[in-house]
């Protein structure tokens, strides 16, 4: 099931897309924000699959404007260095173990919606990923029952600014700057994907490929990230984990590709769709 939530007619809701059209679950008697849906767990969302198997009607997809399926998550948590290919061109070495940091919740912007290039940097960088959803509270989950605790996955861009990225051993300022963490198109829920860690994954810039890998590439899978994570601390419904970005990314190509206003980013993640914003320089203050 794609879930997904939009805007039409001056009104949101939550919505299961079916191909090139979408229901709306308006009367299926269902929370109307995502993190409520999730919260309510499986049943809700057994709910929501047969609700859009009966539903006579559907507004076509390209009526409505999608939004982001988790416009806060409680947690925006992103994983470093994560395919050995990234790992080589960053001229590192292979972590010993996961390297996370944390995207502020509100950097995150749907799909369509704009990525800025700050007023105080132009270093700005794109990074394709896969992005896990959590679907239930949870805490010291071994890897072999880690899956479960998955509801779905979305596409994330893990929108970088270089110069203050690593200008902190955290990260976080480099990657939490408002509009960059777009995700989307919609939540695809775990049922769909046979196996998340064989998925084509594409970064394209004004329609040139920037990355070409598979999530297999993967040096820490996910379940073993999820493992990692909840050692330490409780994961949430609605929290978004994303998995790292495989090489290609600008800052390490010769020239480095280097986001701009004008430029179109467009990531496709077999099973998952396509997320597509545009970049627009940051407006002045006033």
């Amino acid at each position: 099931m794609r879930l997904a939530r939009f805007r039409h007619d001056h009104r949101q809701g939550l919505g299961v897309v079916l191909d090139d059209r979408l229901v709306d679950l308006a009367d299926a008697g269902l929370p109307s924000d995502m993190l409520d849906l999730l919260e309510a767990g499986p049943v809700a969302l057994d709910v929501a699959n047969e609700a859009a198997e009966r539903a006579a009607t559907a507004i076509d997809l390209t009526a409505v404007e999608l939004l982001a399926p988790i416009p806060r998550p409680p947690k925006f948590l992103a994983i470093g260095l994560n395919y050995a290919d990234h790992v080589a061109e960053s001229g590192q070495d292979p972590p010993a173990v996961p390297i996370f940091f944390n995207k502020q919740s509100t950097c995150v912007i749907g799909p369509g919606e704009p990525v800025q290039v700050p007023l105080v940097s132009s270093l700005v960088d794109y990074e394709g990923e896969l992005g896990v959803v959590i679907g239930r509270r949870c805490r010291h989950v071994p890897a072999d029952e880690a899956m479960g605790v998955v509801a779905g996955y979305v596409i994330v861009n893990d929108v970088s600014v270089r110069d203050w990225q690593l200008a902190s051993p955290t990260m976080t300022m480099g990657k939490s700057f408002d509009t960059h963490g777009p995700i989307g198109p919609w939540l695809t829920t775990r049922d769909e994907i046979a196996d998340p860690h064989d998925l084509h994954l594409r970064t394209l810039v004004n329609d040139e490929v920037m990355q070409d890998a598979s999530t297999e590439e993967m040096i820490f899978d996910i379940p073993h990230q999820i493992e990692h994570l909840t050692a330490a601390f409780t994961l949430e419904p609605g929290d978004v984990i994303s998995t790292g970005t495989p090489a290609g990314v600008g800052i390490a190509r010769q020239p480095p590709v280097l986001l701009k206003h004008g430029d179109v980013v467009r990531i496709e993640i077999e099973g998952l769709g396509v997320l597509e914003n545009p970049v627009l320089d940051e407006p002045r203050p006033g």
